[in-house]
Parts: C-alpha cells; structure tokens; sequence
C-alpha cells in the first residue's frame, strides 16, 4: 500500500528509536508546544523540543518533510518575531491567530508524522504489548491507522472515476456531486472497516493465546538520550510551578 499510514517495511536510516521513545517524544511535544507555555526557562526547553523533529527528518533522509517543517515552523516564528508589530487591526488579530496555531500544531503533526511513517504495524503492537496496554486499546488503534490512508485512497479512485465519466465540480451539478462521489466514499468506508477488521483478527489480534513477534524492541543509548530531554522538560515545569508556589 504506497499511502499506508504506518510503514510496512523497516526503515533503517537516520535515529533508529524504539517506538516507545518516539511515544514519549511525541507526547512531550504536544504537552509542552501545544499547551504549554513559552515564558521563562520553558521558552529554551521548547525550542530544543521543537528542533528534535527536524533533527529526525533530516537524519531519516526525509527532505520533503524537514523543508516543508523549516518553512511553516521557521517562517511563522521570523513573523511573530519581526511581522506581527507591523500589522494593526484585524490585520494582526488575524495574523496573530493564524501564527499562533502554526507555531503549536506544526510541531506536534510533524512529529506524529515521523513516528507513523517509521514505525512498522508488527513494531507498533509488540510496543504496546510491552507497555501492556489492553488489546482493546491496540487493536482499534491498528485498525485505525490503517483505516484513514485506505479512505484517502478510494477517495482518490473515486475523483478518477468521475473525471472519466465528465462530472467535476461546478457546472450546477452539486447534487451529481454529492450522488456520485460522497455515496459511494460512505458505502466504501464501512466495507474498508469490516475488511480492516477481518484482517486484524486473520493476523491473530484479540486471540486468547499470546501472540509472538520477531520485532527487535530495546532501549539503546539514543532512546536514553531522548527520553532524559523529556523526563527534563517535565522536571523543569514542576520546577518552574514549585518555583512558583
């Protein structure tokens, strides 16, 4: 599947970190850029943490990725720094808001997106396993990941099939749109969720009997080295909130 959500085959370029670092990373990040706050020491510990998915990409030869993070990331942070002054009015609400959103979200999506594209299934369940999460965790969650790329995809035939037979957007023809393309995307969801599923139960997910896996999961010097930035994130917040108190 060329647009599956997470990776079907190892990759071993770049950081190789065990799933459950990429977890950690993941979550730190969207804790302290998403919802954090940027006053104090938290400021320099958020740059360090919005550099570590650069860092990723650009180890993982993922270039796309890491140009366009440089671009949004790099581009909404020089204009907070030096545009947003020069803006007045709805001007700078607009700005300001649409700035704000970018420098929080970008991180965390691409971020999510590193560990998705990286992470093989086999990898991802035994990772859970690991961390013994119940299977009614697991398995919705595989089936989930599986789930949005193979929708993107019939979406994508489906705009193919119609081009051919001339109905496009426009023309007055909302209601062919509509009968044409959101039917049949409706119709092809449920059937990929009851497909997605019977493939999760062929694969031996939910069985009674312990499952096996050939994945080699383990924590090597860069996973500590992450992980030791996140426990420091955390340690620093309640620092800064004892401080505080």
């Amino acid at each position: 599947m060329s647009r599956e959500l997470l990776a079907s085959q190892k990759n071993n370029r770049g950081i190789l970190l065990d799933p459950r670092t990429k977890l950690a990373v993941l979550i730190t990040i969207a804790v302290f850029i998403l919802g954090g706050s940027y006053e104090g020491i938290m400021q320099y510990y958020i740059i360090v943490l919005a550099a570590i998915p650069l860092l990723l990409l650009s180890t993982a030869r993922k270039w796309k990725g890491a140009v366009l993070y440089i671009l949004i990331f790099g581009g909404s942070l020089c204009l907070e720094m030096f545009g947003l002054s020069r803006l007045a009015g709805v001007a700078n609400y607009i700005a300001v808001a649409i700035v704000g959103i970018l420098l929080r979200f970008t991180p965390s999506v691409v971020m999510g997106y590193f560990v998705v594209t990286t992470t093989t299934v086999s990898e991802f369940v035994a990772a859970m396993e690991r961390l013994h999460l119940p299977q009614q965790i697991t398995i919705p969650m595989s089936v989930m990941f599986r789930f949005f790329p193979t929708v993107a995809e019939e979406w994508s035939a489906i705009g193919d099939a119609m081009r051919m037979r001339g109905v496009r957007f426009g023309g007055g023809k909302a209601g062919t749109i509509l009968e044409y393309r959101i039917v049949p995307m409706m119709i092809c969801s449920v059937k990929i969720g009851e497909e997605l599923s019977q493939a999760a139960l062929t694969r031996g997910l939910g069985g009674p009997v312990k499952r096996t896996n050939i994945c080699k999961l383990g924590f090597h010097v860069q996973d500590v080295i992450f992980l030791l930035i996140c426990l420091g994130a955390f340690a620093t917040q309640i620092y800064v909130l004892a401080a505080r108190g």
